[in-house]
């Protein structure tokens, strides 16, 4: 098997378990009920766009469809961020509520662990980073590694 081929079938193995991980984190969601404000949605929005993005440049791997891959990938990255600081801000205002007199230092460690979940919302970015992987050198975009076309 030729080292192009062996990238081929990463990039749709990556592409795969990126879905993979989008649809699992809408089932998540869903069970937990992620679903009280428009804050709340908006992972399901950016899994509906990752999901669609990574479905359509593995089946239909051109140019546009890699670029556009990117452009999602880093939404839902950023999503994820955004996530994080949401979970990270509500577990600080729970703690600053039920112990007003507690230091700030004590109360950041308390928010750490508290009950919104600081990496739930990390594994959008995992999604992201590794479908965003696939478009690295990706022969779509013409930059694709010359010493994988000189060892054929």
């Amino acid at each position: 098997m030729s080292p192009a081929d062996i990238l081929s079938r990463l990039r749709r193995f990556l592409l795969v378990f990126s879905i993979l991980l989008l649809g699992g984190a809408v089932v998540e969601l869903s069970l937990v009920n992620h679903t009280e404000d428009a804050v709340q949605l908006m992972p399901f929005a950016l899994c509906g766009l990752g999901s669609v993005a990574a479905l359509v440049a593995l089946l239909r791997p051109q140019r546009a469809t890699v670029l556009g891959l990117r452009i999602c990938m880093g939404l839902v990255v950023c999503g994820s961020l955004f996530g994080i600081y949401e979970h990270l801000e509500n577990n600080f205002a729970f703690q600053r509520e039920i112990n007003p007199h507690e230091p700030t230092g004590d109360m950041m460690l308390s928010a750490l662990g508290g009950a919104n979940p600081l990496l739930a919302p990390g594994i959008l970015a995992v999604a992201g980073v590794l479908a965003l992987a696939v478009t690295y050198h990706h022969p779509a975009l013409g930059d694709g590694d010359e010493e994988l076309k000189r060892d054929r």
